[in-house]
């Protein structure tokens, strides 16, 4: 494991302090798990932007098409002012 000195504006070690606290852990577990959570969205963008560049427009409609019709599972339905929107 590394060490790392970090410095940060009072106002942010303040906000981070009690924010680690509510959540029971160490400043250096909460900032940890911050880190850790800014590397994965950014690996993760990464990731899709590497998939998506030999997609074509109509792809996503080709692959949808092969889904049958049914009614979504309870709880799985849109909100009804999805649909609306969905039609304009």
């Amino acid at each position: 494991m590394s060490s790392f000195a970090l410095r940060l504006p009072d106002s942010l070690y303040a906000h981070a302090k009690e924010l680690a606290q509510a959540d029971q852990a160490s400043l250096n577990q909460f900032i940890t798990v911050a880190v850790a959570e800014k590397v994965s969205a950014m690996q993760t963008t990464a990731f899709f932007a590497e998939r998506s560049k030999g997609a074509k427009p109509g792809d996503l409609a080709k692959f949808l098409a092969r889904v049958p019709e049914r009614k979504p599972i309870p709880g799985d339905e849109l909100p009804s002012d999805a649909l609306v929107s969905a039609a304009k």
